[in-house]
């Protein structure tokens, strides 16, 4: 999966306006600096347009699909036009279906709550939890990490081809590993499951933020991502894709807004008709702030132009991989080598240092955020790192020594409202913490990694 930037000059491509990017953050040594969020692949900051959007929005809020009211059919009509703009934005064929959910995990979920009851499913081990976890285990075959692109397609048409009994199955991808920023090959993937009878979801929680993703071009069944990402804030996610299945299965919630009509049965119970649209999924009250949050954030990027960002992204991840390679302490997470392409995230470990240290020395000493841990990707972790890691929050635990293995890795993430700045404050602090050490000792509080104020300076 590429996207041509050979006549885009990065320099001439300026960050995206974004919430936060003013401000000021305490320093454990004394004074303030200005924040610097490098940790998009947990959650984007709001691009600024998205954020006035919904502001201009917020007093005609009302009642979707349930009242007679201006507000309420005014928030109806932005409601369906926000699934529309989604659907382009994915390039959505005709019937398919653009359901909003919660997030990816919801997605997934809803998507595991409708298959057919026979369906296989095809994971690897490198997927984010959200992938990995909501299938059951009595349907799933769990593949090996490849180590190459042409490795996963072969293994998955090895899988595929040896499945007993051979009937429906689903394979469920990353396009963008949340842990090493590695493009998948979606698109041959997708080939693979078609020619074997399956079908394929596509978990693009960190490929949309970063490239275009068009269902019809990369003849996927369906598309997961999460607005939370996408620098939409407010909580809302998108399942897209083909109808049959959703609209064969029942509703993934029961309730207002999924049913036509609920009619008394002498009996003492209920008949219902439910909805034969996305609306037969997204029972309740929906969260129109955060369905807009999305549709804007759709537009916006759009608007810009993937060929600009991502060429712009590109530069930044290029100087981040040269910058980390000048440290020889510092060991960079891959599965498909340090050359595959990938989008703004990537994982790292520091020799002679525990990771959750490092995290917790950049926020406290520099104004850094970044994250420490196992990154809702364990087997994939351990996979990489080659040994058993940390539970979350034990930043206490022996550090690793030189030549040892470090228990938990540090990822580095970022996007198009980065400003270059933030990437050269890291890569200094990066040499600095290496070359001198932390000025600061760290303990567990809470389940995080924090200055310890009692002790003495190191």
């Amino acid at each position: 999966m590429s996207v041509s930037t050979a006549a885009v000059d990065p320099s001439l491509c300026a960050p995206l306006p974004v919430l936060g990017a003013d401000v000021t953050v305490p320093l454990v040594t004394g004074g303030e600096v200005t924040y610097a969020a490098l940790d998009y692949a947990a959650s984007a900051p709001a691009l600024r347009r998205v954020w006035d959007d919904v502001a201009a929005y917020a007093p005609y809020y009302g009642s979707v699909h349930r009242g007679a009211g201006y507000l309420s059919q005014l928030s109806t009509d932005l409601f369906e036009s926000s699934r529309a703009a989604v659907a382009e934005f994915l390039g959505c064929r005709e019937g398919d279906q653009v359901v909003f959910t919660r997030s990816t995990t919801d997605s997934l979920n809803l998507l595991a709550a409708v298959l057919p009851a026979d369906c296989r499913v095809f994971v690897f081990e490198t997927e984010h939890h959200a992938s990995l976890l909501p299938w059951g285990d009595s349907r799933v075959t769990c593949l090996d990490a490849p180590r190459t692109p042409a490795q996963a397609v072969a293994t998955l048409e090895r899988a595929l081809a040896d499945r007993e009994p051979y009937g429906p199955a689903l394979v469920c991808v990353t396009g963008a590993s949340n842990v090493t920023g590695e493009l998948w090959p979606v698109r041959e993937l997708a080939a693979a499951a078609h020619a074997h009878g399956a079908r394929i979801v596509l978990d693009a929680a960190q490929l949309a933020p970063h490239h275009p993703v068009d269902i019809t071009e990369l003849d996927v069944d369906w598309v997961a991502f999460s607005g939370h990402k996408l620098y939409a804030p407010f909580g809302s996610g998108v399942l897209a894709g083909r109808s049959d299945w959703l609209l064969e299965a029942e509703p993934y919630l029961a309730g207002g807004g999924a049913s036509r009509s609920v009619t008394r049965r002498a009996d003492g119970g209920v008949d219902v008709q439910w909805h034969t649209t996305a609306a037969r999924h997204e029972a309740g009250s929906p969260n129109v702030i955060g369905v807009y949050a999305i549709a804007s954030a759709c537009r916006a990027l759009t608007e810009a132009g993937f060929p600009a960002l991502v060429a712009r992204e590109r530069a930044l991840v290029d100087r981040v991989r040269a910058g980390l390679a000048g440290v020889p302490e510092v060991r960079v997470l891959s599965l498909f080598g340090d050359d595959a392409p990938r989008v703004g995230v990537l994982s790292f470990v520091v020799e002679g240092w525990n990771s959750s240290h490092f995290a917790a020395a950049l926020s406290a000493e520099y104004g850094i955020g970044v994250r420490d841990g196992l990154f809702c990707a364990h087997p994939l972790v351990r996979t990489l790192l080659g040994g058993e890691p940390l539970e979350p929050g034990e930043c206490g635990a022996p550090e690793a020594g030189p030549g040892e293995k470090s228990l938990n890795a540090i990822r580095v993430s970022f996007g198009a409202g980065t400003p270059d700045e933030h990437i050269d404050r890291f890569l200094g602090a990066v040499r600095e913490l290496v070359g001198d050490g932390a000025r600061w000792t760290y303990r567990t509080e809470d389940g995080r990694c924090v200055p310890d104020r009692g002790a003495a300076q190191v």
